[in-house]
């Protein structure tokens, strides 16, 4: 067993001296390099062993025959040279891996005929001449391996060829000379060739391993400049993330704003022109209550397609959240083609949409802001167009404004009354009046619409439908509501059992329990009977946050106070509210009474009302009754409440108690 052992480690040995003796390939890019480094070296050893060999011809000239040192140096140092010049004209050839190893090997093959040819050269002209030219042999031989063995240290296997195939038989001729001065020249270059191997095997090893160091280098550059580059893709994903609609996938608010201020910079430097657009859905609401919030995005998404069709180089489209998208049409602009743009948003938006468990249909108002006609600021400019958009909403729905002097004006007027109301001493300037309601049977007044009105020192009187949207905005609407809510029911207080108080509540009023339960507090500190309180909702109300709104509302009808869904109509989602809400009453929006002898569309709706409020057992009160002949058509179609200027205009809080005395004296006296 220890024979075998023996044995296997003695082969495992041979096979390493061997494997020094050959090119390695199992690193390609160290075998590249190496090749690179060699092949500058190669023309320096075939100069050492030309211009070596013929010195030593020349100093043996006469001694010794002509075909040693004349041919056969002759033929040697022509095929050196041919072989230098090949080695000089390839070296800036670019070669493969593959083809480096191949030259290398052929080297390294090449190598042992020429160290055998060279050392019996050599040694065949040591018989002749004198000491001097013995001497010089020696010299030859051993400064000629010296010189190979630097000139092939980059291909160690053969370096250790020439220097074994050079060196025994140079020991060997050396020693046995007998020469003392000889022998120890044979010894001395032993030695010295020996360090020098140790050298080249050191060298060898320090220039592999700083290939294999700068190899991994480039490898860590490498990696760092792919993760550098991984980073920067992530990056700019990232930044194109931020600034896309994940839903529509149109660019998004944050994108506007910035493209905004980009163009108008654009613009406001070169003279150009800029035009700005708000789009809003109207009736999408109704959509997320009926089918849900998936149906919603469906609609989102099918709009935001449509838009995106539109062919334009100079039109950007954008979703700026909710149902709101944005326009930025840039360069060559005029107030017509932003008329024409708003057309055609307004007509795809109207086209039906397939929400897959149906179809359905929203429509869009747009509203536009041209610069340079208005605005001095990209942000201002956008507020111009979503003034635009609320005019668009509530006058031209479904259609487009553009922003001009009339908006110009009432963005004005607005600031002006928004200054005013902020700056307004509220328990002095505000006051109340009444509007009857009344039964058409009995020709009697039911009720009372308490109405808000503002006198301010600083502008004079203000309609209603200019400070409460106002004071919607700025916050002041719920201590408004309050304390018109405590007189209400001081003046409710003076009237009989049997009429009642209806009074409008905001949005706000319903937007939170804390709102809505000091509306309770103040019904129930006032000692009134909750039964007689109407309070009057509109579909805005509710649309803002149904869910909280109705858990308002319900919070009232446990309190006693009956509840009117007011304007009736005009809204999108009224059949949805009334399914859904606690509802007492309905009042129908007198836009639908006006000339209601004469057409016949607003004849059928309130008579479809009617039907439904009988159905759903809610009494109906229909607003805006001014002439004899719609007071004739609403009581032929069973109308029993009715409220406007044919009855009563609203009144202060002295005249409803002498209309009620009034209406007592004449019931008495019948």
């Amino acid at each position: 067993m220890d024979k075998e052992a023996t044995k296997h480690d003695f082969r495992a040995r041979a096979a390493g001296w061997l494997n020094l003796l050959k090119v390695p390939n199992g690193n390609p890019a160290l075998t590249a390099a190496q090749f690179e480094a060699f092949s500058k070296q190669v023309p320096l050893l075939y100069f050492i062993l030309a211009t070596n060999m013929i010195s030593l011809s020349w100093t043996h000239q006469g001694v010794a025959p002509d075909y040693l040192v004349i041919y056969l140096p002759g033929i040697l140092t022509a095929l050196f040279t041919l072989r230098s010049l090949i080695w000089l004209r390839g070296r800036h050839l670019q070669r493969t891996p593959q083809q480096a190893y191949r030259q290398l090997r052929a080297t390294n093959i090449l190598s042992f005929p020429i160290a055998v040819f060279c050392t019996a050269w050599s040694i065949s002209l040591l018989p002749y001449g004198d000491a001097f030219q013995k001497a010089h042999v020696a010299f030859f031989m051993a400064i000629t391996v010296i010189g190979c063995i630097f000139c092939l240290m980059h291909l160690r296997s053969a370096a250790l060829i020439v220097t074994v195939t050079v060196n025994l038989p140079f020991f060997v001729v050396m020693c046995l000379s007998g020469e003392p001065t000889f022998i120890a020249t044979g010894v001395n270059v032993i030695l010295v060739t020996m360090a020098m191997i140790m050298i080249l095997v050191s060298h060898y090893r320090d220039f592999r391993q700083l290939h294999e160091s700068r190899n991994v280098l480039m490898l860590q550059q490498q990696a760092l400049q792919e993760q550098n580059k991984a980073m920067q893709a992530l990056s700019d994903e990232n930044l194109r993330l931020a600034n896309l609609d994940s839903l529509t996938l149109l660019a998004n608010r944050r994108s506007f704003f910035h493209m905004l201020e980009t163009a108008f910079g654009r613009a406001s430097a070169a003279g150009e022109k800029l035009a700005v657009g708000v789009i809003d859905l109207d009736g999408f609401k109704p959509v997320n209550d009926l089918y849900g919030h998936s149906a919603g995005d469906k609609v989102l998404i099918e709009i935001g397609g449509r838009l995106s069709t539109i062919n334009d180089p100079r039109l950007s489209v954008y979703r700026l959240g909710g149902d709101e998208f944005g326009l930025l049409l840039q360069g060559d602009v005029t107030e017509a083609d932003a008329v024409a743009l708003g057309e055609k948003v307004c007509e795809l938006i109207a086209e039906r949409i397939n929400i897959g468990s149906g179809m359905v249909q929203v429509t869009g108002s747009v509203g536009f802001a041209l610069y340079p006609d208005v605005g001095d600021t990209g942000q201002e400019i956008y507020e111009l167009a979503d003034y635009a958009l609320y005019t668009a909403k509530r006058h031209h729905r479904a259609g487009t404004v553009i922003f001009n002097a009339v908006q110009a004006n009432e963005l004005n007027r607005q600031k002006v009354v928004e200054e005013a109301l902020v700056a307004a001493d509220l328990e002095n300037e505000l006051s109340l009046v009444f509007q009857p309601i009344t039964c058409l049977n009995r020709r009697i007044c039911i009720g009372f619409e308490a109405l808000a009105r503002w006198e301010s020192p600083r502008i004079g009187r203000v309609s209603p439908a200019e400070f409460i949207p106002v004071a919607e905005h700025n916050g002041r609407i719920t201590l408004i509501t309050r304390l018109l809510l405590e007189r209400a029911l001081d003046v409710a207080r003076l009237w009989p059992e049997d009429v009642y108080l209806s009074f409008n509540l905001s949005p706000h009023d319903l937007s939170s329990p804390e709102n809505t339960l000091k509306i309770v507090s103040i019904v129930l500190k006032s000692g009134f009977d909750p039964h007689r309180i109407n309070f009057e909702i509109t579909e805005t109300a509710v649309m803002h946050d149904f869910e909280q709104a109705s858990a308002s509302i319900q919070m009232l009808r446990e309190l006693g106070a009956g509840i009117s869904l007011d304007d009736f109509g005009t809204g999108y989602s009224s059949l949805n509210h009334v399914h859904k809400l606690p509802l007492t009453k309905i009042k129908i929006d007198g836009s639908f009474v006006r000339n209601i002898h004469t057409r016949r569309t607003s004849f059928n709706i309130v008579k479809s009302v009617l039907a439904l409020c009988a159905e759903m057992e809610l009494e109906a009160i229909v607003e805006g009754v001014e002439t004899e002949e719609e007071l004739r058509i609403l009581e032929n179609l069973g109308v029993r409440a009715v409220q406007g200027y044919y009855f009563g205009k609203p009144m202060v809080a002295a005249e409803t108690v002498k209309l009620l005395a009034a209406q007592i004296a004449q019931a008495l006296a019948s």
